[in-house]
């Protein structure tokens, strides 16, 4: 089996599998290899070898996030405006980077959709010189403008029906900054559907293993279940929301910050359905982990300007992990997401995430709160 390369895979009596991948010329050392060992198969039935390379390169960009929150903290020059004033860190670019070298080094024919663009790294030697500095310690040495090439991978033009990679490097970066919640979100996208998801929170604290703080990581194949591991390792667990749950009983999670999310809606639906504990505020994508591992049970995003279209990695692992686990996302007016459009969800308005069989009463509710007086 050839990738990127070489790649000789090993059955292991266990069940087990062993990939030894060498890695593409994108990086200066030739011939460097990684070794991956896949979990049981009964975990990973399908897209073996992409749950494990997606897995170690989200890791890899955790890593680089925080190498640069212990470098560059109260460091004036790490934190950057980008055209629409959203904010980009050395932290961006270098997750971004890591990611791609990782899945174009296994999967050198697949198209990959990233949120960052290397332009203001283009134009700033200083802050090329940093990401290439953070980057280097976890893939090597980047010759001239490779990393810059690297980064711009994620925005070639692409087939949203063929098979591609989308990915948000650090999603919440207000919130990575203020040391709140923030993700990495990377998710495999055949046919126009979300095959493969895996979210990366390190804020992140509930989860179904042993009690201890560090953050978790969850992921899901489709129709395979979503499972949760440790940041740092070990066991994964089962992650399910199936059980009914009482509406006066559920707790909603919305965005830290108003512009993102209309609040006063949100809070017309919670009264409506009769719910009395306040929201959760949350940055990032971490909001679909916290429904997935039962910290809520509502994930809202309601824009505030009707013709406001959400990017595709914003979501895409998130709303997997949440359907596999026995949740449901929509839209607010209960319509699928649909990832076959292109960059952006252009058949959708907004979304809503729920667990425990009350999506189609949260609905309901939105569609009141948002039907015209």
């Amino acid at each position: 089996m050839t990738i990127g390369g070489v790649c000789f895979r090993i059955r292991l009596l266990s069940g087990f599998s062993l990939y030894l991948i060498r890695y593409s010329d994108i990086l200066d050392c030739p011939l460097s290899m990684c070794i991956c060992t896949c979990m049981d198969r009964s975990q990973m039935e399908k897209y073996p070898l992409e749950l494990e390379i997606a897995l170690s390169a989200v890791k890899k960009a955790l890593r680089v996030c925080r190498r640069v929150l212990d470098r560059f903290v109260g460091v004036r020059g790490y934190s950057f405006e980008k055209a629409d004033r959203s904010p980009v860190t050395i932290a961006d670019f270098a997750s971004q980077a890591v990611i791609m070298a990782e899945l174009l080094n296994a999967f050198p024919a697949d198209a990959i959709v990233g949120e960052e663009d290397a332009g203001l790294i283009r134009k700033d030697h200083g802050i090329y010189d940093d990401v290439v500095s953070i980057v280097g310690e976890e893939c090597g040495d980047f010759k001239d403008n490779k990393l810059s090439d690297l980064i711009d991978c994620g925005k070639r033009p692409f087939d949203p029906l063929h098979r591609f990679w989308t990915l948000d490097p650090i999603d919440g970066t207000k919130g990575y900054l203020a040391g709140r919640q923030y993700a990495v979100a990377l998710a495999l996208m055949e046919e126009g559907n979300v095959r493969l998801g895996v979210l990366a929170c390190p804020g992140l604290e509930k989860t179904p293993l042993e009690t201890g703080e560090g953050g978790c990581i969850l992921f899901a194949i489709r129709r395979e279940g979503t499972r949760v591991m440790k940041i740092d390792g070990g066991d994964t667990e089962p992650v399910t929301r199936k059980s009914f749950i009482p509406l006066e009983r559920a707790r909603l999670c919305e965005s830290v910050e108003p512009s993102h999310s209309a609040h006063e809606i949100h809070a017309r639906i919670l009264q409506d359905l009769g719910i009395s504990a306040p929201p959760l505020r949350m940055d990032s994508q971490a909001k679909y982990g916290a429904v997935a591992l039962g910290t809520a049970d509502i994930y809202l995003r309601i824009p505030r300007k009707k013709d406001y279209r959400e990017k595709i990695w914003d979501h895409a692992a998130g709303t997997l992990i949440i359907k596999e686990a026995g949740g449901q996302v929509s839209d607010i007016m209960g319509r699928p997401l649909d990832f076959s459009k292109g960059e952006v969800l252009e058949a959708n308005t907004g979304v809503v995430a729920t667990a425990g069989g009350i999506h189609a009463q949260v609905i309901s509710a939105v569609k009141r709160a948002i039907r015209p007086c």
